[in-house]
């Protein structure tokens, strides 16, 4: 079957990222389940269109109900301090907004009825927001053309993504899951925009998920301001090393099998903490069992009393991690650290962050320990 790039629908794609056949990011088996062979077959690949630069997911034979997660504080306060540079720079007019969310949950209704906007019911309305979820949609160019048509003639879209800078230079690979159609760079994203006729002005950098990009884009053709050159500059030397995001695939498993094979050689209670979308290939691929990982803590309720998908690894609530007083914790989501420190204060001391390079100890302000 020949594949057509989900942003432009031509033929070049190339692979990028390929992760063989690993677990559904979003089937969380419940505990006691037995590990089927057939629950790590579902394959994983990342392609780039050579004709618009979009990075996407190649095929996606996953059929599942992803459980709703907790939105984390990072993700919260991220989302004030965006609307915060928004409203400064004058771009919050009007006084209708659309939210297209995000199967993560989490929204941004809330602040911006603080600033006199109502939630529009089938018009274009004045605002319209995309926190993370453009990129579950599979037909990225029908999903662009919608959320243009939902944008009144004068009004502005708000499009935030993970950049895949990001994911290139620091090495997360494994961002990479099923449900995931796109991985956005800021120039396949101005190619998608232009098709559906409206044009990037500006854009807003964040350090979540180590780097993530809410971009301003109205009708029309508009030139943007210098941080979208500063942006791009960057970006073009980043993804010139795409390549290498295969190699570091390798040596993270490694670095965590060789920890987590450490640990049960020294007697020690290994935890994690994070049952995320992004530590279920990880995992799988590391060969985790109950004799190297004991459990994953989650705060979702929806997670709880169910195990690790490939593994047999099961997913236990804060409390019950807290009860079992580990000797360390391998948090899967570095983002969390403040908040589950602040949360878990009996468990300082014992976080360890997960890295490409291997665990690394860290404390409640993210600074390296000993």
């Amino acid at each position: 079957m020949t594949h057509r790039c989900r942003g432009c629908a031509k033929t070049a794609l190339v692979p990028v990222l390929d992760l063989g056949a690993v677990p559904a990011a979003d089937h969380f088996p419940p505990r006691d389940a037995p590990v089927a062979a057939t629950e790590s077959g579902h394959p994983l690949r990342m392609d780039r269109c050579a004709a618009c630069g979009l990075a996407q997911l190649a095929d996606d034979d996953t059929v599942t109900a992803e459980p709703r997660g907790i939105e984390p504080l990072a993700l919260r306060d991220q989302a004030a301090e965006a609307v915060r540079l928004v409203h400064a720079a004058g771009m919050l007019r009007g006084s209708t907004v659309t939210e297209f969310g995000s199967p993560h949950g989490g929204t941004w209704l809330p602040l911006l009825a603080e600033h006199g906007f109502t939630e529009n019911t089938g018009e274009p309305a004045d605002v319209v927001l995309d926190c993370f979820g453009i990129m579950h949609e599979p037909d990225q160019r029908a999903a662009f053309a919608a959320r243009a048509a939902a944008t009144a003639p004068d009004g502005v879209l708000l499009v935030q993504y993970h950049s895949l800078a990001t994911i290139v230079t620091q090495g997360q690979w494994n961002a990479l899951r099923h449900g995931h159609f796109a991985y956005y760079s800021l120039s396949a994203l101005r190619t998608l925009l232009r098709a559906a006729g409206m044009s990037v002005v500006t854009a807003w950098e964040f350090d979540l998920y180590g780097g993530t990009v809410l971009l301003a884009v109205r009708h029309g053709d508009h030139t943007p301001d210098a941080t979208i050159d500063s942006l791009l500059v960057a970006e073009a030397d980043a993804l010139s090393a795409a390549a290498e995001l295969q190699q570091t695939v390798d040596r993270h498993v490694r670095a965590l099998r060789g920890w987590l094979d450490a640990g049960a050689t020294q007697g020690r209670r290994v935890y994690a903490y994070g049952a995320a979308s992004r530590a279920v290939a990880l995992l799988s691929m590391a060969g985790a069992h109950r004799g190297l990982l004991a459990g994953v803590a989650d705060a979702a309720p929806g997670k709880q009393g169910c195990r690790m998908p490939g593994t047999d690894v099961p997913i236990i609530s804060p409390a019950e991690l807290v009860a079992a007083e580990p000797d360390v914790v391998l948090l899967t989501l570095p983002d969390l650290l403040a908040e589950v420190s602040a949360a878990l204060p009996e468990l300082d001391g014992r976080w360890m962050i997960d890295d490409p390079a291997g665990p690394r100890n860290r404390d409640r302000h993210g600074k390296t320990v000993g």
